[in-house]
């Protein structure tokens, strides 16, 4: 059974960086959110940050190696997660997503997941998850990827149920399923008059937050090879999947669920996910 997780956290916060905050936003949050990776950002009663809450999620629905793609420079990633006690019972590994000498950013996902596949091998020979550090994803939604007997899936979330306002779907991927709830589509980032027209029979707008498991022989060919998106200039990982798609259809399953995923993109979602840490 799958027991891998794999993490990614090396972008560079650029948005969170820009963004403006709101005045419900302490300064010491501001100053974090300014200065390190969101992900590290302290949140919560205890100011804890928001990758711990996402892995000891991983942990209680049975994760037992987790590997966190970072940037060349993230030392603070490796003095907060190396011999963490928090999380003795886990391994936890560093895969470091070299950027190309041409560019300032990462090359995207499906680049991130092609260096961490080759620098830990065993990932190109078994089933692994992969996430994102910037989102708090449930146990119910970890458990149910991990425990799902396809060979690939994904978890495809009830837009009506994701507390954003309406004109942030705009901004996630709109993912279009068959009858058995195969993928045959990604919309990434889709216009806003056009997202009603992606309801399914039922009226449901079914949103990918990046969080998908594979195969790992069958998808490395894909990462691999994964084009650069005109516009976006990165190889990104829903292109990949689209393709490897295309010559496996039926190979992607999707998991509907109806349920929030605490995002964290601009400062004022600090505000949201700390208003979201004090319901539990």
């Amino acid at each position: 059974m799958n027991e891998k997780l794999v993490i990614l956290a090396a972008g560079l916060s650029s948005r969170m960086k820009k963004s403006i905050s709101s005045k419900g936003v302490s300064s010491e949050a501001i100053q974090q959110a300014n200065q390190i990776s969101k992900g590290l950002i302290g949140l919560g009663k205890n100011k804890r940050p928001l990758l711990d809450y996402l892995i000891n999620n991983a942990r209680i629905s049975g994760y037992k190696s987790i590997y966190l793609i970072i940037g060349e420079d993230s030392k603070l990633f490796k003095k907060t997660y190396s011999n963490n006690p928090n999380f003795s019972d886990l391994s936890i590994s560093f895969a470091i997503q070299y950027i190309p000498e041409h560019r300032i950013k990462p090359l995207g996902t499906a680049d991130a997941l092609v260096q961490v596949m080759e620098q830990y091998p065993e990932l190109k020979k078994t089933s692994f998850s992969v996430c994102n550090s910037d989102n708090l994803y449930s146990v119910n939604a970890l458990s149910k990827l991990r425990e799902d007997p396809a060979t690939n899936s994904f978890i495809a979330y009830d837009a009506k149920h994701l507390k954003f306002p309406e004109d942030r779907l705009s901004s996630f991927a709109v993912t279009i399923l068959d009858n058995q709830n195969k993928l045959l589509n990604i919309i990434e980032k889709p216009k806003k008059e056009e997202i009603d027209s992606f309801r399914d029979k039922h009226g449901v707008i079914r949103v990918s937050m990046n969080i998908f498991s594979f195969k790992g022989d069958q998808l490395y060919k894909y990462v691999k090879s994964c084009p650069i998106h005109e516009e976006r200039n990165e190889k990104e990982l829903p292109i990949a999947v689209l393709n490897m798609i295309k010559d496996f259809p039926g190979s992607m399953q999707g998991i509907p669920m109806a349920e929030h995923v605490p995002d964290l993109t601009s400062k004022d979602d600090i505000i949201e996910i700390e208003k979201y840490l004090g319901e539990f």
